[in-house]
């Protein structure tokens, strides 16, 4: 649950709020930065607020993660460039030279990585490798690389042929790398398509034993997933308290919190939000727990982006025509929250998923 914080969490949740309502919204609100200045101040912000490298210790908790997304998003600064600094993914713990060459170097932001792990649907096969000596040789495609057109590397899950699945960096500058593709999406971030086409790469650019390539990517999926669905509850609640202070206004007639019809579906969004929380909260404390929570971080994820779109919906259907003018909060946080539900997995896969990790392998726990 999101009660029950100990000291130094809920400490945390005041700073963080602080932050976010004074200096960070401060940038949000400043039409005159450019994108690169806009994301220096945040980053030197969120360093001096202890708030940076959070993303990249191995050993940051799942609650102080969430408890600090979800303040963020509550207060709509969460969506700010640079407030968290690169994490290391599957490249968590590699050796050299892969530590000094990539991994470095990326924590540093000195280099950008792509996960690279959707394929086209209309592609014959899986990207696949296949091993030569030292090297492997590459050929497939990714469809869907967030930040891909600005990537030094990408961390592809590909099928070397008599092993099994594997995660393998493969520096964008390699001769047969090629971007098919650029295009942005509805929330405004940016998106890569790859083809590889015969792309050597060495060997011990494959990450971890073989086979296990799969169980990784899931592992940084299931990070991700949480993150979204961090991001997801704090922009509920905000919608939350966005509605409840446009019912409480005073205008000509009195303020519209007098209406019944309008306590009522008001009061339905406050059941919504409250029962998103709750799940997204139980969810990271099962991670700190040390159990499996892979299905989990699925329905958290699921459940909190559909309840926040819900609630996003209704918050424009309260306030009104004015909520979807360009600009207005509400309609920002429209487009970045429909984007959500199909991020790390659409939402009807996801149930499909977890229903097969029950019925098939008896995994999950409601």
């Amino acid at each position: 649950m999101p009660d029950f914080l100990g000291d130094d969490l809920t400490a945390l949740r005041d700073r963080v709020a602080t932050l976010a309502q004074g200096p960070l919204a401060a940038l949000r609100d400043d039409a005159t930065l450019t994108p690169a200045d806009l994301a220096a101040r945040v980053r030197a912000l969120s360093k001096q607020a202890g708030l940076f490298t959070l993303t990249q210790a191995d050993d940051t908790p799942a609650l102080t993660l969430l408890v600090v997304r979800e303040t963020l998003a509550r207060h709509g600064v969460h969506h700010l460039p640079g407030l968290f600094g690169a994490d290391a993914g599957v490249l968590a713990g590699v050796a050299e030279p892969l530590r000094s060459s990539h991994l470095a170097p990326l924590l540093a932001g000195d280099k950008r990585s792509g996960f690279a792990f959707t394929e086209p649907s209309d592609a014959p096969r899986p990207s696949w490798a296949a091993v030569d000596g030292d090297h492997l040789v590459i050929t497939g495609q990714k469809s869907y690389v967030t930040g891909g057109a600005d990537a030094d590397f990408l961390v592809a899950l590909v099928e070397v042929e008599g092993q099994g699945p594997a995660m393998v960096v493969i520096d964008t500058a390699a001769p047969g790398v090629t971007i098919s593709r650029r295009f942005s999406s509805l929330d405004g971030s940016h998106h890569a398509a790859f083809r590889f086409d015969a792309v050597r790469v060495p060997r011990h650019h494959a990450i971890g034993a073989p086979g296990d390539g799969r169980s990784r990517a899931l592992a940084k999926i299931s990070a991700v997933r949480r993150a979204v669905a961090a991001d997801a509850v704090g922009t509920a609640a905000w919608a939350v308290d966005f509605v409840g202070a446009d019912l409480l206004r005073e205008r000509r007639g009195g303020a519209r919190a007098a209406s019944e019809r309008l306590r009522l579906r008001y009061g339905a969004m406050r059941v919504q939000a409250y029962a998103a929380r709750a799940t997204v909260y139980r969810t990271a404390r099962l991670h700190d727990s040390g159990q499996d929570a892979v299905n989990e971080s699925i329905a958290a994820k699921v459940f909190a982006t559909e309840v926040a779109g819900q609630l996003i919906d209704q918050a424009v259907q309260l306030v009104g025509g004015e909520a979807l003018v360009a600009g207005h909060p509400l309609e920002a946080a429209l487009r970045r929250l429909r984007a959500l539900r199909l991020a790390e997995g659409e939402t009807d896969v996801l149930q499909v998923n977890l229903a097969r990790g029950f019925l098939d392998l008896g995994k999950g726990r409601l």
